[in-house]
């Protein structure tokens, strides 16, 4: 069980609820690949076996979420499942009005993480200290929109789609919205339908999955680890030099690939297996970086 499996967050759950039901399930050592608020559902990608290795690769993945804004009041999370900041107000807006906000939030920008978040503040997690009444400042964060499109509006709930960096928090786009228009506003809905290289169509919900290994044919779902991080090249090596990777040897690439010279590669065995991440120290020769 070395992979990916992609599952459909249900709302209500956390991350860490999927990924401990998955290693519950599997016996397998899980991780994440971004984290979810409880609200949210769609593309959580888990990491599986020795697969958690390469969840270094995917810190600043591109996301696609679909949201839900609703205008009319604040919350201390910024979501609806915080309390109201200020008084509740009727609103309805249209897109002329709104479309003319969101061009503040395309491309590249800073914004101030929520205050409850997984942020960290002193070692601590920002939530945590939130929990605790405790007041923190979190620092402004580089962050790139590559798209933002108004899909709908409807009184006062707008349905907006993003594609942006990992990092970008839809509640603080919420908040901030709000705050433009001078009236208030918090994430009512969010759905993200692509994380790197994992999208909707992937993904299978929790029940699917336990039906599946029930079938003993989890395997259906499982994104093979020589499949992960396809914009890293594949290098096919023999078990002699798998045996020198595994010992922290460089190894070679052919200086006669297609393609130009990458950064990484994988070090694939005969067999289709995911050896190695390999890293460049000099053209066609690469050191194991990561070794599974």
């Amino acid at each position: 069980m070395n992979g990916v499996i992609v599952v459909d967050k249900p709302e209500g759950w956390t991350s860490h609820d999927v990924v401990n039901k998955m290693r519950r399930l599997t016996g397998a050592k899980a991780g994440h690949l971004g984290t979810l608020d409880p609200i949210a559902t769609g593309v959580l990608p888990l990491v599986l076996g020795k697969a958690t290795r390469l969840a270094q690769f995917y810190t600043r993945s591109g996301k696609i979420y679909d949201a839900q804004v609703r205008f009319g009041w604040s919350t201390t999370t910024y979501d609806r499942a915080g309390e109201a900041t200020s008084e509740k107000r009727e609103v309805s807006l249209t897109a002329a009005e709104l479309e003319p906000q969101l061009e503040r939030f395309r491309g590249e920008f800073l914004q101030t993480p929520p205050p409850v978040s997984a942020k960290k503040v002193d070692g601590k997690r920002a939530y945590q200290l939130a929990r605790q009444s405790i007041a923190v400042e979190l620092a402004p964060v580089k962050v790139e929109v590559y798209e933002l499109e108004l899909l709908e509006v409807n009184g006062s709930l707008a349905r907006i789609r993003a594609h942006c960096s990992g990092g970008t928090y839809m509640r603080s786009i919420a908040h901030d919205l709000g705050q433009a228009l001078g009236c208030g506003a918090h994430l009512e809905q969010l759905r993200r339908t692509l994380s790197g290289e994992f999208e909707l169509a992937m993904a299978r919900t929790i029940p699917q999955i336990q039906d599946l290994i029930a079938s003993e044919r989890l395997v259906d779902a499982l994104l093979p680890a020589a499949s992960l991080l396809p914009g890293f090249p594949a290098v096919f090596v023999d078990d002699l030099t798998i045996a020198q990777i595994r010992n922290g040897r460089n190894f070679p690439a052919s200086p006669f690939r297609s393609g130009p010279a990458a950064k990484h590669v994988k070090a694939v065995s005969r067999l289709g297996e995911l050896v190695a991440i390999g890293e460049a120290v000099l053209p066609n020769l690469y050191h194991p970086i990561v070794v599974l």
